[in-house]
């Protein structure tokens, strides 16, 4: 198969080209990516000489570098994608831009093209927010409350409406918040890695309290070649990691595994329409594509933490480039 993958020098998008050249050593890629503030052509140095690997240079909204990136290809992966909360609140184009104009262009390239398959990246901040109790399905209401989340739904529905109107084999995944290398440092976890390793403190927003489902990378990877070789077309997809925990909690742990004391936890004031808490049903792909979460959570902060511990120069760069773009937004999601 040959595979277009935008996207795929950022956290997701690069673990899951290298996924794939393990795991399916016939497959072709290229890799259509912008290199904004979070890709880093860095990520995947090393796999530019291999004859599977092809880098293109561009944005998804831009028509002529998308027909240059798709052709030849059998389907899309599409991770590209604004994806910081706290930046939406702060200006939403850009993620109007790229996450809404940028996935109709995809769709239009692949249809035009009769691609085989589009998989559409989405998350688990779409559906809103939950109470203590329940999970989010598949058939739940998209209810988004952030910007960002606003700009998935849509191009969620993008994405449906070209089943629907095109037959264009669409699957759309919903994972649930990633974890794992390469994951740029505004994030929480690599966040308060580095900020730790510097000898800083861990902003938390408000008492910490609320609960994301934690899914290590290499888990969501599997998953989404599962949907991408086996998905029914049309179907969106849960991807979550049955790892249910407080931001104070994951806080705790890395402390404790750092022989820190809470001492290093610095409470910051709460963004704007945090949602409480997202929790993902995965009865559907279990059932039909025989998918599971293999990494608990104890072993995936440990080797997150070994990778970054081992990385410094990696992180280290873009953390002195988050601070002369973007000052101010050193904020956990």
């Amino acid at each position: 198969m040959r595979v277009l993958v935008t996207g795929g020098c950022g956290f997701i998008g690069s673990n899951f080209v290298r996924h794939v050249f393990v795991s399916h050593p016939d497959w072709q890629i290229a890799n259509l990516d912008a290199l904004t503030y979070a890709g880093n052509r860095a990520n995947l140095a090393d796999l530019e000489t291999d004859p599977r690997y092809r880098f293109v240079h561009g944005r998804i909204e831009d028509r002529a570098t998308v027909e240059d990136a798709i052709a030849g290809c059998d389907a899309v992966v599409n991770f590209a994608a604004e994806s910081h909360v706290d930046r939406s609140i702060h200006d939403a184009t850009p993620f109007i831009r790229t996450n809404v104009v940028g996935t109709q262009v995809l769709l239009d390239a692949a249809v035009e093209r009769k691609l085989a398959r589009f998989i559409q990246l989405s998350t688990d901040e779409v559906y809103g927010t939950l109470g203590t109790e329940g999970l989010f399905t598949e058939k739940t209401p998209l209810e988004p409350r952030s910007p960002y989340a606003a700009s998935k739904a849509a191009a969620d529905m993008l994405a449906r409406a070209c089943w629907e109107t095109h037959r264009l084999p669409v699957c759309v995944v919903r994972p649930s918040n990633n974890y794992g290398p390469w994951q740029y440092p505004e994030k929480l976890i690599p966040l308060m890695l580095t900020n730790l390793f510097e000898g800083g403190k861990v902003p938390v927003y408000g008492k910490g309290d609320n609960v994301r489902d934690w899914l290590y990378v290499e888990d969501n990877c599997r998953a989404i070649c599962a949907v991408l070789e086996r998905g029914r077309p049309g179907e969106a997809y849960n991807i979550g990691g049955n790892c249910e925990k407080r931001n104070i909690e994951v806080v705790r742990a890395v402390l404790g595994l750092l022989g820190l004391g809470e001492d290093r936890i610095e409470h910051v004031p709460d963004r704007p329409g945090h949602d409480f808490r997202y929790a993902l049903d995965n009865r559907k792909i279990e059932s039909e594509l025989g998918w599971r979460p293999a990494t608990g959570f104890e072993d995936g902060i440990k080797a997150t933490l070994d990778w970054y511990r081992g990385h410094e120069d990696w992180w280290r760069e873009l953390r002195a480039r988050l601070e002369r773009e973007r000052r101010g937004f050193w904020t956990a999601r």
